[in-house]
């Protein structure tokens, strides 16, 4: 079985035009026949796909599409994709729930979503040739996420996350997880998602693929089992403020038996609204810093990689995080309120935290 697994698709306002026209040639170029002669394509889909102009109160953009794009998607050889992420509830139940009969109507499987946190949380399986896969699709608590009584993705729980991957793994022949969460535009793990991403391994999977941080991060074989902290966007047009590193990405190749897993990176890179295979000198730059970063996983050095990024962050969290600490008010801004209380749900920005204020006791005494 052959499986390819890419990170996030958004038709944006620069490429929906191509997908309302159904021009898939245009936009994935000569990344189509690697789509297309996969058994299994996978994506994530970074947005909701809806004419509701409903958004969900919310820091960060509001990210949609046409429900249309999905015909486009699935002529290009898009099979499944995973909901679990920041931004498919953009635009609340109505949205989403416009977003699951567009993949319907197209015959585009879905899974990382369900009625309430307990039910998101099924493992979803594919089976060919007697071969049989998990995929575990968890995000971290950004918006999306299912609750109690509240239908919603798949939130990240370090217990029960685990639970599943080891039941998943008592099913299938091997668990994928795919992971939506981890800080944006790092090339380099935090402590924490580290050790969640090999405990993963422990616990079962065979990869681990973390997504949500739109640039290629690092990668290392842990104890068997694959991890990849950080696939990069796959189809994410946007304006030219981002980082360059935005404009690059990784589609992860999966080549399954029932005796081994094999897995390959394809490089690819975004120019306007379209993506490309990376190839000759191009694809030794991506390819290189790829390779450097794992030797740094290895040797230990991703630690200042990942310091110097938080240090690069410090002005934005200092100021949003001391303001509220230290100015005792008996009601504080509420808009200071709510970016406080976000930095504390969400497990990307306290790992940025806990790296830039740390306890100031470190003897005990």
């Amino acid at each position: 079985m052959k499986i390819i697994i890419a990170a996030d698709i958004v038709p944006t306002k620069i490429s929906e035009k191509y997908y309302l026209e159904n021009n898939v040639e245009y936009l994935f170029t000569d990344v189509l026949p690697l789509m297309r002669g996969a058994d299994r394509t996978i994506l994530n889909l970074e947005c909701a796909l809806t004419n509701s102009e409903n958004r969900i109160k919310k820091f960060g953009p509001h990210l949609k599409g046409s429900p249309e794009c999905a015909k486009a998607m699935k002529n290009a050889g898009v099979t499944d994709l995973a909901l679990s992420n920041n931004h498919v509830f953009d635009f609340g139940i109505e949205g989403l729930d416009e977003t699951i009969k567009a993949l319907e109507d197209n015959g585009i499987n879905y899974f990382g979503i369900g009625e309430n946190d307990t039910d998101s949380r099924k493992p979803y399986y594919i089976e060919k040739d007697g071969v049989k896969i998990g995929i575990v699709n968890v995000c971290e608590h950004e918006y999306s996420y299912a609750t109690e009584d509240r239908v919603g993705c798949n939130p990240f729980d370090p217990f029960l996350t685990m639970h599943d991957i080891r039941e998943a793994k008592k099913n299938c022949d091997y668990v994928i997880v795919i992971y939506h969460g981890g800080k944006e535009h790092t090339e380099y793990p935090s402590p924490r998602l580290l050790k969640l991403c090999r405990e993963m391994v422990e616990c079962g999977a065979s990869v681990v693929l973390t997504q949500h941080s739109h640039c290629i991060g690092s990668y290392e074989e842990y104890e068997g089992g694959h991890i990849l902290y950080g696939q990069g966007n796959f189809h994410f047009p946007h304006t030219p403020d981002v980082p360059d590193n935005w404009y690059t990405a990784l589609v992860a190749e999966l080549n399954v038996t029932k005796e081994k897993l094999d897995i390959k990176f394809h490089p690819i890179y975004m120019e306007g609204s379209q993506i490309a295979l990376a190839k000759g000198e191009k694809e030794k730059e991506i390819m290189d810093a790829f390779e450097q970063r794992k030797v740094e996983i290895q040797n230990g050095d991703w630690k200042k990689g990942w310091l110097n990024f938080c240090q690069s962050e410090k002005e934005n969290y200092d100021c949003d995080y001391a303001k509220y600490i230290n100015e005792f008010v008996p009601t504080p801004n509420e808009a200071r309120r709510n970016v406080f209380t976000h930095f504390l749900d969400c497990e990307a920005h306290t790992d940025v935290l806990r790296e830039l204020f740390v306890s100031w006791n470190k003897t005990n005494k």
